[in-house]
């Protein structure tokens, strides 16, 4: 436990200077003017799909009882800031690390007790990731960080089977009151291939070799032997594994890229995570003949998230 808190706390230093820069965009979104200057809650929770599919199509829709009330009903509309906020609250809770090495490069935790998702007090929150964030009839629903559905501890070595990166962006979606316009899932695959297809009301899927990403969308990749998947093959008509991240800073100028927006994503290095992504200094991705300026991350799709505002109409009362 303590070489844990060791992890978190060794991180939190490296990343004093990233947060403060973050934080200093986020402040700027917050004075944006917003597409909608009221709303009224709804009088009842929303529907949304009760089973959403790796090709993108949905189940049946139905109310989800996991949801808190002021999101299914919307209290606020949903927004570009409170997803942004909500993303950098989960970093800060895991003690705002920064993984900006090449995943090729990044050696296994040695113990278990290396593993942030592990930890009294952090295995519970990827249990909310699972709980809220997934449709209610999913098995992985009832998942943690470290306990299977039926209560029973898992190996560590395990934890791939048990990968919750999808799970936090659909908790943050869930949170923020996207409600039925998101395709909740275990899998990135499920809501590139929908905003792909044109399926999802709430994405639509951007060439992140044209696309300049804005605060708030969605930047993806493949994983793996699917790391050669590319913006012209979506939709594809299986799920594969990939990874997406929340824009939550751009058109930053500091280290370690210099020209360079900020994501943040779920089980990178087993944790929530912020990186540094190189862009030019319009916060293009990639050069005008379609060259990624970063050599770590092959971009599939940027998911630009199709919001009511920008802020809370509220925001600061």
């Amino acid at each position: 436990m303590s070489a844990g808190l060791s992890l978190l706390s060794s991180s939190r230093k490296h990343a004093g200077s990233v947060a403060f820069r973050s934080l200093g965009a986020l402040t700027v979104l917050a004075f944006l003017p917003s597409c909608s200057s009221s709303t009224q809650p709804g009088q009842s929770p929303a529907r949304t799909p009760l089973a959403q599919y790796a090709n993108g199509t949905t189940g049946a829709y139905g109310y989800d009882g996991h949801v808190p009330d002021f999101a299914s009903r919307n209290f606020v509309p949903f927004n570009r800031q409170d997803v942004v906020a909500i993303a950098m609250r989960e970093w800060r809770m895991f003690g705002s690390p920064v993984s900006d090495d090449d995943p090729e490069d990044r050696p296994e935790p040695s113990a278990p007790s290396l593993k942030p998702e592990r930890i009294p007090g952090l295995w519970q929150r990827v249990g909310e990731y699972w709980w809220i964030g997934q449709d209610p009839y999913e098995t992985e629903v009832a998942w943690s960080g470290k306990y299977n559905a039926d209560g029973q501890l898992f190996r560590p070595e395990n934890d791939g089977h048990y990968a919750w990166s999808a799970a936090f962006i659909s908790y943050v979606m869930r949170v923020a009151g996207a409600n039925s316009r998101f395709p909740y899932s275990p899998n990135h695959s499920t809501y590139i291939n929908a905003a792909a297809s044109g399926q999802s009301t709430g994405l639509r899927a951007q060439d992140p070799k044209t696309y300049v990403p804005q605060m708030g969308d969605l930047l993806c990749v493949g994983r793996g032997k699917s790391r050669s998947v590319t913006f012209s093959m979506l939709p594809t008509s299986y799920g594969f594994p990939s990874h997406c991240g929340f824009v939550v800073a751009t058109h930053q100028n500091a280290p370690p890229f210099g020209n360079e927006l900020s994501i943040i994503g779920g089980n990178v290095d087993d944790t929530v995570s912020l990186t540094h992504v190189p862009t030019d200094s319009r916060g293009a991705l990639a050069t005008p003949e379609g060259q990624f300026y970063d050599t770590r991350y092959p971009w599939c799709a940027v998911l630009q998230v199709l919001y009511d505002a920008d802020r809370e109409p509220d925001s600061g009362q």
